[in-house]
């Protein structure tokens, strides 16, 4: 039991630089007591002592901000930071060495029972506000955007933002492993990427047309003020994207 509440206290000195020594992080740190109060709930919701169990998780609720439904199964090293507004539902399945930010939610769209919240494999990180919906599973390794809404499967190692998520490319040799708020270099969004490859692609064009007007001018042939005409200029696009 005291090995299991060490590893938990050793966990955020890895995760947070704030934290400065122990008697902080036992008295201060939300994360930890919410998971505390929720490794009792749920031996109690497991026992079937369900009433018991529910009351034990609303008090930890009200003094920590967290909700845990007794019945989420939580692996080891778990770790929330700050953790307002963290909600994990009844059948949400969490791996180890887990990272959350507050304002996640790990919930269900279906009324029906059993298996409606998410699974999170090993070593799953989820930026601050991310919904991750349903009976899907966030792989091994995954990192979530902050604000993104997942409602579909996320494979192992891969990077999700957006509404709705969708995956990026990660950049190869990329080393950077853990990332605070599920955000690093390698997040390509490919939306910008299209956008800023348009925005070449016709500056490219206008410099082109240009050249040939120039030529024609040069050819005694009156272009009028085709040249000077907002369509041919390089940043048409780049005004319609600000």
């Amino acid at each position: 039991m005291f090995s299991r509440l060490k590893e938990e206290i050793r966990v955020v000195f890895e995760r947070d630089p704030a934290a400065r020594n122990t008697w902080e992080v036992i008295t201060c740190y939300p994360g930890f007591h919410a998971l505390l109060v929720h490794r009792l709930a749920h031996g109690l919701w497991g026992a079937r002592l369900r009433w018991l169990g529910r009351l034990v998780s609303h008090l930890g609720r009200f003094l920590t901000g967290i909700e845990i439904h007794p019945g989420a199964r939580i692996g080891r090293r778990f770790f929330i930071d700050h953790g307002m507004g963290v909600v994990i539902g009844e059948t949400a399945e969490i791996g180890d060495d887990c990272t959350l930010y507050h304002g996640v939610t790990l919930g269900g769209t279906s009324w029906n029972k059993g298996k409606r919240h998410p699974t999170l494999g090993n070593g799953v990180v989820l930026g601050a506000g991310a919904k991750i919906l349903g009976p899907i599973t966030i792989g091994d390794g995954a990192r979530v955007g902050s604000n993104a809404v997942v409602v579909k499967s996320v494979p192992p190692g891969a990077t999700a933002i957006g509404i709705p998520a969708r995956i990026v490319e990660k950049e190869a040799g990329d080393k950077t492993g853990f990332s605070a708020y599920a955000v690093g270099s390698d997040m390509n969004d490919p939306v910008a990427r299209a956008i800023h490859e348009l925005i070449d692609h016709s500056v490219s064009t206008d410099r082109r047309i240009e050249q040939i007007l120039e030529q024609l001018e040069r050819l005694g042939v009156n272009c009028g003020d085709a040249a000077k005409d907002d369509k041919f200029d390089g940043n048409y696009l780049n005004k319609i994207v600000d």
